[in-house]
């Protein structure tokens, strides 16, 4: 931010186990997929000296995007932690996915991070998405700048795109949106397009020519002042109404100089304080330079202007048994409290945490306390056990890099915690702690899956279980009813993951295949029924008659069993045996194998034999007597309905309404929010809204969400139940 000179560091750039919370900087890069968030790690990796050309490290590789999958894909799916060293400071970079399924992985990096780096296209602009983040961003007071890639591209703007960062996150206030540096072009190029060549400094007054590979100073030319001037004012006035020198403003209206050095420590305290957002420019550099252009710029600032660890509020803890804990703010000294923000498997370590350390010191061969709480949702059973901690490294693209210690503030990676899963807490042995786990969004696409093979069979459990463990964004679901195995994801990139990390981590193969709701069967009117179980074929015999009279009932009512027998007909001792008979086999279905409900059930004679009448008789007989009284008697197929919330920006309300309506939806209710967006409410079939999660990202451009709630059973329409029983038959 200033015209401090800066050398390459080479070797010294390598990122090491930090000593104190102040020299420790936690950032993530945020941005839609595509707008150049792993290119710029890469860039400020090479400009650190922490790689020997882009984005590579000694032994080949990438830093980011290292893992197979992500070469297979060409995007990023998981969160990759890139520890880079400048001017003393260790700078733990935290890049993103930016495909909207990785959202989980997105949040993860928010958690770990004190500050946000939004990464913006030149030639794609904001997306509604990346505004939602801001917001989210805002509403935890997180600082953020804004860093402008793909300046080469032919119709690339600095100028426009800065407005248009201005307006979508400027909100109230978009003088708090603003370039510190101003984009130095060179001669055009025969298509017309002048390429980016340096930038100038609007505090500093100087220009910074990335030309020949290095960064080299000097002052700007009498072209480039009357822009530069303008823009400086601008830039001066924006510090000065977020300073916390009230009279700064009125002295600078006044005539009063301010000196840059008052104004770049404003500008450094209105960034850390998240109340002003600069904007820069960054790019890769070019092949065999040494520094891409904007990246000394964007590391002042994030050394300079961004949050330490210890101006991030202390976490909220609790013991285990949920009694608060009050904590000291980042202290290394302090009881350990760390926490597990992203788990994996590697074919030769085995798994690996990267940890967030909030408080305390976490040590090598230490043994701590393991917790986890609150997501029995989403398939993990809460856990509280003692692990001892294995060997700490900090990763650098493949590598682990040991180190002997973490402290409070940094980030590091711990290698075989056989019990700790993504959310988790670390803490002390005898001081056990526990963190709340983080939001997530709900997993709702529904991905019904079958072992391929008998081996694929004794492996699938396991493999299914690890995964879940690794993404809190996934629901493992064993459904009773259906006797299907469903992995809830939050989209199909997100599914086709999930299924690429069974086949090459864990070796297991499986089929994917159609996903069903949970149907029910009902009477649609009064019917009888006799079951008759006569057998006297020499021996201990069989011999139980009763008579039935079923009923609907009302919605939720369940099955209703009623005695009616008089004179003894069915003996008392065997009358349970009926209820217990007609209930298994409402339980199995009487039409379809759906599960019986909302009848009732009444026992008005049978007959009995005092030698060969017997329990399991009985049994047989109520449920012969169930199943004739369903032949006679119209079935009605109930479908799931579910109550479903989307939020959705005012622009696309209608489109909404009118794809819910399609799907056989009810709207009932809409409701004005913050943000020009709007909720919907409605109640759908299940069965209508299986791809709801991927249908309504392309309907909203990625910008609404919801979420679904079971709310009862209904009738379904007489087409959609025939269409139903076609298709399994033909599926049988």
């Amino acid at each position: 931010m200033g015209d401090k000179a800066h050398t390459h560091p080479g070797a010294a750039g390598r990122a090491t186990a930090a000593d104190h919370p102040t020299s420790v900087r936690n950032v993530v890069l945020v941005g839609h997929s595509g707008s150049g968030k792993t290119t710029l790690v890469e860039a400020l990796a090479l400009t650190t000296g922490a790689v020997n050309r882009a984005g590579r490290v000694e032994d080949g590789g990438c830093v980011s995007d290292y893992d197979d999958m992500e070469h297979r894909q060409q995007r990023s799916v998981q969160l990759s932690l890139v520890p880079v060293e400048w001017d003393g400071i260790k700078i733990n970079l935290l890049d993103t996915p930016g495909y909207a399924d990785f959202v989980g992985e997105l949040r993860a990096g928010l958690r770990a991070a004190d500050a946000a780096l939004f990464v913006v296209s030149a030639s794609d602009g904001v997306d509604g998405a990346t505004r939602m983040v801001w917001e989210e961003c805002a509403a935890v007071g997180m600082p953020r700048a804004i860093v402008i890639t793909h300046l080469e591209a032919a119709r690339a703007d600095f100028e426009e795109m800065t407005r248009i960062c201005a307006e979508a996150f400027g909100g109230d206030d978009p003088d708090a949106v603003l370039p510190l540096y101003l984009p130095l072009h060179g001669p055009p190029a025969p298509d017309g397009h002048a390429p980016v060549t340096g930038l100038v400094g609007l505090l500093s007054r100087k220009l910074f020519d990335y030309a020949s590979g290095e960064r080299v100073a000097s002052e700007p030319g009498e072209a480039e002042l009357p822009q530069l001037d303008e823009a400086r004012s601008m830039l001066i006035e924006g510090i000065i109404s977020e300073s916390e020198d009230e009279t700064l403003m009125e002295r600078y209206l006044g005539g009063e100089q301010v000196d840059v050095k008052t104004l770049i420590q404003d500008l450094e305290r209105a960034v850390a304080r998240g109340v002003f957002f600069p904007v820069l420019a960054a790019a890769p550099a070019a092949d065999g330079a040494r520094q891409g252009l904007g990246t000394v710029e964007l590391l002042e600032l994030i050394t300079r202007g961004f949050p330490t660890p210890l101006e991030r509020a202390a976490p909220r803890v609790t013991t285990p048994e949920g009694a608060g804990r009050e904590l000291r703010m980042c202290d290394p000294e302090e009881s350990l409290v760390a926490e597990v923000v992203k788990t994996s498997s590697d074919p030769y370590v085995g798994r690996i945490s990267m940890v967030r350390v909030f408080s305390g010191t976490l040590r090598a061969d230490q043994t701590v306390h393991v917790s986890g709480h609150g997501m029995t949702d989403r398939g993990h059973e809460d856990h509280d056990v003692d692990e001892r901690i294995g060997a700490l490294s900090t990763p650098f693209g493949k590598q682990q890099r040991p180190v002997t210690h973490v402290i409070a503030g940094d980030l590091a990676c711990v290698a075989k915690l056989t019990r700790a899963e993504t959310g988790d807490t670390l803490s002390a042995k005898d001081d056990p702690l526990l963190m709340a786990p983080w939001e997530m969004p709900d997993p709702l696409l529904p991905l019904a899956i079958q072992a391929h093979s008998k081996p694929d069979e004794d492996k699938l459990s396991q493999g299914l279980a690890r995964l879940v463990a690794e993404d809190p964004t996934m629901r493992l679901e064993h459904n009773q009813d259906t006797h299907q195995v469903v992995l809830w994801c939050l989209g199909e990139a997100h599914a086709d993951v999930a299924l690429e990390r069974l086949r090459s981590r864990y070796g297991v193969q499986v089929d994917v295949v159609p996903h069903r709701v949970s149907l029910r069967e009902t009477f649609g009117g009064r019917a009888a029924g006799r079951g008759r179980h006569v057998k006297q074929s020499g021996g201990h015999g069989q011999y139980a008659i009763c008579e039935i009279e079923v009923e609907p009932l009302p919605g939720g009512s369940g099955i209703e069993f009623v005695d009616k027998v008089v004179g003894g007909a069915v003996p008392r001792q065997f009358i349970p045996s009926v209820e217990k008979g007609v209930r298994t086999q409402a339980a199995k279905g009487v039409a379809a194998g759906h599960p019986l409900i909302d009848v009732r059930i009444t026992l008005l004679d049978g007959k009995a034999h005092s030698v060969d009448s017997s329990d399991a008789a009985f049994q047989t007989a109520g449920a012969l007597a169930l199943r004739e009284a369903a032949a006679e008697a119209r079935i009605h197929l109930l479908e799931p309905v579910a109550e479903v919330s989307v939020l959705v920006g005012d622009d696309y309300v209608g489109a909404v309404m009118s794809d819910l309506s399609g799907r056989r939806g009810k709207v009932l209710g809409t409701e004005q929010t913050s943000g020009g967006r709007t909720l919907i409410r409605a109640e759908v079939p299940e069965i209508e809204i299986g791809r709801y999660a991927v249908d309504l990202r392309s309907l909203s451009h990625g910008t609404a969400r919801f979420d679904r709630r079971y709310a009862r059973h209904e009738p379904m329409p007489a087409q959609v139940a025939d269409r139903l029983r076609d298709e399994v038959r033909v599926a049988s």
